[in-house]
């Protein structure tokens, strides 16, 4: 994984994020967004990020159909996710 991805959730402050959320959320519900973002923005700060030799076995495994070896990559890969959505905050795309 690029050190990109080290710079990513949880260290980044949360506000921009919960924020750009309530934007695009009902007043009536946006409590119950932020939480539920915090949550899972929590949760994929806690899976490990890869090295780049294991990120290139899972991708060979996923290659070979492996679909635990899919998953683990797709898990491992959110907060990069993250990072780029967070890029296009304010662009008139919802989070």
């Amino acid at each position: 994984m690029t050190s990109e991805a080290e710079e990513l959730v949880p260290d980044e402050p949360l506000e921009p994020l919960l924020d750009a959320l309530d934007e695009d959320v009902r007043p009536e519900s946006r409590e119950t967004s932020r939480a539920n973002l915090g949550v899972y923005l929590k949760e994929i700060g806690q899976i490990p990020l890869l090295s780049r030799e294991e990120e290139a076995a899972l991708a060979r495994r996923v290659r070979a159909g492996d679909a635990a070896a899919k998953q683990r990559l797709t898990e491992s890969n959110l907060r990069l996710v993250v990072q780029i959505a967070r890029r296009y905050m304010n662009r008139g795309l919802p989070l």
